[in-house]
């Protein structure tokens, strides 16, 4: 007989806004226990949070994000439920929800339970902790999937990581260097020692000047394979100016610009719309969704 409780303590979001007002903790939350074909049920010992989840509830309306909902996505706990999985019972795994799959079935990580795909899923080492492995999924994914997925980086290339502190950046620095990759990063400057211990071959301060403007006066030779903008940025600058030193052929990878207003909106606008025969920028501009894919995790 299963000893699967049918309720759980879960953190829902009943609105749009801001996590104090759109939040409540529930303890009467269903535990979502019946399983379709491919699916697993997770008994979740750590979560993590992410940006993306604070972003989408602010963005994103109730109607399209099916709230009540539970929310963030990244997690570590062990299999409740294996299902018709190669999973056993009480395996430790960690991994995350995807939007695309959690969102119609109302699953999340801050519960204690969590039905998803058994393919978003990977089994977690003895030597790593939940907690540890908890907030390795989407940083990981991201950074792996710009790099080796989108940006195709190889050997002896060279690579500027935009945001070279971030969660992403840092797991960027550490997957293009094992690739064998020259890597320069972008970070203030308080953040250049632990950097550098990362192994960095240089850093630019973005509090100091613009950084189209310091990558211009230190241009590497051969120019950048690839630009990874892991931060964000308010401005499209970065990109207008990559021509001068962004190898032909080379591509500017973005996690999404930061557009927190309707003005930053139309600054990036020139960027999907305008054809290169009326001025637009002779680079290819990328913005991509994580896709977990076991076979390709890093």
């Amino acid at each position: 007989m299963s000893t699967t409780p049918t309720v759980q303590q879960a953190w829902i979001a009943v609105a749009r806004g801001h996590p104090k007002d759109a939040l409540k903790l529930k303890k009467d939350w269903p535990v979502s226990s019946k399983l379709n074909k491919g699916e697993v049920l997770v008994k979740i010992e750590a979560a993590a949070l992410n940006p993306a989840g604070y972003k989408l509830l602010k963005l994103v309306p109730n109607f399209l994000a099916h709230r009540p909902t539970m929310v963030e996505a990244d997690f570590a706990g062990v299999i409740e439920d294996p299902g018709d999985s190669s999973f056993a019972k009480g395996e430790a795994v960690f991994g995350g929800t995807n939007f695309s799959t959690s969102n119609p079935t109302k699953q999340g990580a801050l519960g204690q339970y969590v039905r998803l795909p058994a393919d978003q899923i990977a089994s977690r080492p003895s030597n790593v902790s939940a907690i540890e492995a908890a907030g390795i999924n989407i940083v990981a994914q991201t950074a792996w999937e710009a790099l080796l997925v989108h940006g195709k980086l190889e050997e002896g290339q060279t690579v500027f990581i935009n945001g070279g502190g971030s969660e992403v950046g840092r797991l960027a620095v550490q997957i293009a260097k094992a690739k064998g990759a020259k890597v320069v990063v972008s970070a203030s400057g308080a953040k250049e020692s632990s950097l550098r211990e990362l192994g960095v071959d240089g850093f630019f301060d973005y509090t100091k000047e613009p950084l189209h403007q310091q990558i211009l006066k230190n241009l590497p030779e051969p120019k950048y394979h690839l630009i990874f903008d892991a931060a964000g940025l308010g401005t499209p600058d970065l990109y207008n100016h990559s021509p001068k030193y962004l190898a032909p052929g080379g591509s500017y990878i973005s996690v999404g610009p930061n557009i927190a207003s309707f003005g930053g909106f139309l600054r990036f606008l020139p960027v999907f719309t305008q054809p290169t025969w009326l001025g637009g920028v002779r680079r290819p501009f990328k913005i991509f969704m994580v896709q977990p894919n076991q076979k390709e995790a890093p």
